[in-house]
């Protein structure tokens, strides 16, 4: 009988050495050995990791989506670990933890969750991402050339497994009332599409769906911190799921668009522009806060059961790619606070140019 298995990944910052470098060893062992011992009978397997000064966890389970017991898990989780941060003095220890209590889901709540359902083929190979000091919209344009232009997926013109193409669930994360999404087929509506994905800080991709199979591909977590909190609390630093092989893009078609280093918002104050650096899992954060990165975990899983991850990114590859990257990023920064290097006022997250720009406001004069 094929299993049903159901993968979530959950992510917070909870606190971090010397600013936003990374968390102290203490606090991911915490936060580890508190699933390991509260998770049995919950999850079939978990794995720890970080990502800049993000940790994330990644379950394994038969619980589906959005399931209270692995959500509270995650959360509780996160509050044991926030203890070892404050015990430590680490900086911003709990930020991403936005309300007092939890409430049966994560989701709106700080955490970022990308989730999904399936059933296991014979062999299960994914995909996980966790990015930081970016938004959830730095994986649209990834996602659009791995799943949608066979300059970058050949098997869109060399595998029949693919060749109804794929369908993107979109959503409005401006919209704060509810999950405001649009379903848009791949290749008909590829105009329609990129007219969305083009608006990183308000469309962003939610699911990508097999057209040939209706099984779901990908996952990525949505939230918007300052759409919650009100005000800047740190970058939403997104996570993603990916299942690739047979219906889906294979492995080195997801990772090849990563090589762009395309321009994405975030980096310092998480109120400028810069590259997407592919780096090695629990890699740290540095120069200008940044630059924005993502870490690539490859798995395979079976009746649950994780394989260790294997390092997309750590090959020598990279590291041309990682160099390219960092020349990218000290010329926009060599921009300083001028024009495209720092996002436009309706994205800044720092609450200090609100407020300035209140007082220069009643300072304006028009000239008779």
């Amino acid at each position: 009988m094929t299993m049903k298995t159901t993968l979530s990944v959950i992510k917070a910052d909870i606190g971090s050495i010397g600013g936003h470098i990374r968390p102290s060893e203490r606090l991911v062992e915490a936060v580890r050995n508190y699933v390991a011992e509260k998770g049995k009978g919950i999850v079939t397997d978990f794995y720890v990791s970080h990502t800049g000064d993000d940790i994330a966890i990644l379950f394994s389970h038969t619980l589906g989506k959005g399931n209270e017991k692995v959500h509270g898990l995650a959360w509780d989780a996160f509050v044991a670990g926030t203890k070892v941060a404050k015990a430590q003095g680490l900086y911003g220890a709990g930020q991403d933890l936005l309300k007092d209590s939890f409430s049966g889901n994560v989701k709106g709540m700080g955490p970022a969750v990308a989730e999904m359902e399936f059933e296991e083929r014979p062999n299960e190979p994914f995909l996980f991402f966790a990015a930081d000091k970016t938004d959830p919209g730095a994986y649209n344009l990834p996602l659009y050339l791995a799943f949608a232009d066979p300059m970058y997926n050949a098997g869109l013109i060399l595998s029949p497994s693919m060749n109804k193409g794929f369908r993107f669930v979109i959503m409005d994360v401006n919209y704060t009332e509810g999950d405001r999404v649009i379903e848009l087929n791949a290749p008909e509506e590829l105009y329609d599409i990129a007219a969305l994905l083009r608006d990183n800080q308000r469309f962003v991709i939610e699911a990508i769906y097999s057209r040939n199979t209706g099984e779901i591909a990908a996952a990525v977590s949505t939230t918007r911190l300052h759409n919650i909190a009100g005000k800047y609390t740190g970058k939403d630093d997104p996570v993603m799921l990916v299942r690739v092989q047979g219906a889906f893009p294979a492995t080195g078609e997801v990772l090849a668009p990563f090589n762009i280093g395309h321009y994405v918002a975030g980096f310092m104050r998480g109120s400028h522009t810069g590259p997407l650096m592919p780096v090695k899992i629990n890699s740290a954060i540095s120069f200008f806060d940044g630059p924005p990165i993502v870490a690539c975990h490859a798995f395979c899983v079976h009746e649950g059961k994780l394989t260790e991850p294997a390092d997309a990114f750590d090959h020598p590859y990279w590291d041309w790619v990682r160099d390219r990257v960092s020349q990218k990023a000290t010329e926009m920064r060599q921009q300083g606070f001028s024009g495209a290097a720092m996002l436009p006022y309706g994205e800044l997250e720092y609450g200090g140019i609100v407020e300035k720009m209140k007082i220069l406001e009643g300072r304006f004069k028009v000239r008779s």
